[in-house]
């Protein structure tokens, strides 16, 4: 099945190789066929995936190359499922949302997504860490050229080699770690390397290692200057899936690999991770204060999600990383459905600034709704699903630490502020026609790329049992390491 999920967008990309340039409309169609039948595959796995165990599933073990003993392993457990779930729905969104705005080049472009939905579904299922590190990396490359070829602006090319050599260097030092591990014990297999325990001066150094490239990657405070400028830069598709997955490679990597081989250098490294992800709450949501561009107000606002997140996950109790779970996969819902929402407006009136936006929803009403809905989301209202995370880690948190979880919360109270301030700033007040004369309101396309995303909020919140019940097993499992 996963290798079914890893080969279905090759088969659509050489498809897509083989259609004349000039194509545009056929190359698309089969770019979203092949993504939505990827979409369906991978909900498979969660019809079909066993509660009750908290081994890996749906093992495969490929033989890649005897000589350093390094095999092409894949499995997922509940930690994982839901990232590919996520992975599937929004490459299949990001394809669709670009049917009309990408002109040129539109075949690179296909291309690029499919692959990268190969790459992803790999880096979430892989169980060899040399594996994991090398399309961990190679995601890169489809982003770099996303951003620098069918970016907005003139500074899109900055922004690209900006995100590529960030992320690039924190990644050498995971890197060197990993060759290490490999000459210490001579496996790259993480279920092996999940039973042996280094000395407490190895993990300290390791862990090191690693959380620099999963904190750049996340990101956390001060790593996070790549960030808003490659969101500002990126097209919306390329905003939706940099806010929506990629960044949540970063704190899978924490909860995948960084505990589970490392407990004792986690637990010393605790008081570190919770003040930096504090910081990033507070100083990010009070950066967000003062932006007037719309993208990089989400963009900001989702490095303060991300705190909450890492914030969880060192709880090291079963609601906190339960908590920081819904939160990733909730922020991949409602950052996705904003950075939807801006796109639309941007592909009609070409600017981001929201001095030119006011009364939207007397001339777009459905659309109002739409950004009302993901904003009330974002802030953690109750029934959606990031009240369901925030809640869970806040307990969490609570019982581990309550100077942290008090700070935490602050976040709450900015998140609403800017939030609340942007809907009523560009949504509601009078109409500012000297700047904009005529407005259309959103398209049965663009309906169909939102609503799909309401529904998942809406579910987790109300419902959040459904999503927490494959991935209990796994967290206890994990947290008998500790």
């Amino acid at each position: 099945m996963l290798s079914l999920l890893i080969s279905i967008p090759f088969f659509g990309i050489l498809l897509i190789t083989i259609i004349p340039s000039n194509k545009d409309f056929l190359i698309k169609q089969i770019a979203f066929f092949s993504s939505s039948i990827t979409f369906v595959f991978s909900l498979l796995l969660w019809i079909f995936f066993d509660n009750s165990t908290c081994n890996f599933q749906f093992i495969e073990y490929f033989n890649w190359t005897i000589l350093f003993n390094i095999n092409f392993f894949l499995g997922i457990d509940g930690i994982s499922l839901f990232f590919i779930i996520l992975t599937t729905l929004l490459i299949s969104i990001c394809i669709l949302s670009s049917w009309i705005n990408i002109k040129k080049q539109c075949k690179i472009y296909m291309i690029l997504f499919l692959l990268m939905e190969s790459f992803l579904v790999i880096v979430f299922s892989t169980l060899d860490i040399i594996i994991f590190y090398i399309f961990f990396e190679s995601i890169l490359i489809p982003m770099f050229l996303i951003i620098g070829i069918w970016g907005s602006r003139t500074r899109k090319l900055k922004a690209a080699y900006q995100f590529f050599l960030y992320t690039l260097l924190g990644s050498l030092f995971m890197l060197l770690a990993i060759f290490y591990i490999f000459f210490e014990t001579g496996i790259t297999d993480f279920q092996i390397l999940n039973t042996i325990f280094f000395s407490e001066e190895k993990e300290i150094f390791l862990w090191l290692a690693f959380f620099l490239s999963f904190s750049v990657k996340v990101p956390m405070v001060p790593f996070h200057i790549w960030l808003p400028e490659a969101h500002v830069e990126a097209p919306t598709s390329g905003s939706v899936i940099l806010a929506g997955v990629l960044l949540k490679m970063g704190t899978y990597g924490l909860l995948r690999f960084l505990i589970c081989l490392f407990p004792y250098a986690s637990v010393f490294f605790t008081p570190l991770v919770f003040t930096m992800s504090v910081i990033a709450i507070i100083y990010t949501s009070l950066t967000t204060l003062r932006q007037i561009d719309l993208k990089k107000i989400i963009a900001y606002s989702s490095i303060a999600h991300m705190g909450f997140v890492t914030i969880g996950i060192f709880t090291f109790n079963l609601s906190g990383i339960e908590g920081s779970l819904i939160i990733m996969l909730s922020h991949g819902f409602v950052s996705s459905g904003l950075f939807l929402c801006i796109g639309i407006i941007y592909d009609r009136y070409h600017t981001r600034l929201i001095k030119y936006y006011s009364g939207l929803t007397q001339v777009m009403p459905i659309f109002s709704f739409f950004f009302l809905f993901f904003s009330v989301s974002n802030l953690a209202f109750p029934a959606t699903s990031s009240f369901t995370g925030e809640f869970l880690t806040l307990i969490g948190c609570f019982f581990n630490s309550t100077i942290t979880s008090f700070l935490a919360l602050t976040s709450m109270v900015f998140c609403a502020a800017y939030s609340l301030w942007l809907c009523n700033r560009i949504l509601f007040g009078s109409l500012v026609s000297r700047y904009i004369t005529y407005y259309t309101d959103i398209n049965r396309r663009e309906c169909a790329l939102l609503l799909p995303l309401v529904f998942c909020i809406i579910w987790v919140g109300v419902y959040p049992e459904v999503f927490i019940d494959p991935i209990h097993l796994s967290v206890v499992n994990l947290l008998q390491k500790l």
